[in-house]
This record gives structure tokens, C-alpha cells and sequence, in this order.
């Protein structure tokens, strides 16, 4: 009878042994994902804030120029996050 429960013990150790690496993959994939996604929004933020201080000046092609720089950074983060994410769900 004392087996029992001993035997349960090594059981779900060895389940959660095995679960966890895959798991943990999961979590820091979608921690990846979501580090990218925020730098981009970062990115597209100082952009349109760049804008609108050129607009104030009334330069509103250097606001263009600038609002296209912050999307293209937001691009690349994204792009980043997403890399990241493939390699955290590799491991």
C-alpha cells in the first residue's frame, strides 16, 4: 500500500518532466511574439510623433518621410519578434 503513492509521485514527475520543455517553448514563443509586436507599435508611435512635430513646423514632406521611416522600423521589429518567436518554439 505505501507504493501507491510513491509509484503516483514518479508518475506525474515524469509527466511534468516531459510536458514542461514543450511548454515552456510555448511561453516564451508567445512572450517573443509579443515583445515584437509592442516594438513595432513603439516604432509606429515615434514615427507619427516625428510627423507631427514636422507638420507643425510645416514641413509636410519631411512628415511623410518620417512617418515612413516609423513604419518601416515597425516592419523590421515585427519581422524580429517573428524570428524570435520560430527560434523559442524550436527549442
Amino acid at each position: 500500500m505505501k507504493q501507491s503513492p510513491l509509484l503516483v509521485s514518479a508518475l506525474l514527475l515524469a509527466m511534468v518532466g516531459l510536458c514542461s520543455p514543450g511548454w515552456a517553448g510555448e511561453v516564451n514563443a508567445k512572450m517573443e511574439e509579443l515583445k515584437g509586436d509592442t516594438k513595432a507599435k513603439v516604432e509606429a508611435l515615434k514615427g507619427e510623433a516625428k510627423a507631427v512635430v514636422e507638420e507643425a513646423k510645416g514641413n509636410r514632406v519631411q512628415a511623410e518621410v518620417e512617418r515612413a521611416k516609423g513604419k518601416g522600423k515597425a516592419a523590421m521589429e515585427k519581422a524580429k519578434g517573428k524570428v524570435q518567436e520560430l527560434k523559442a518554439k524550436m527549442e
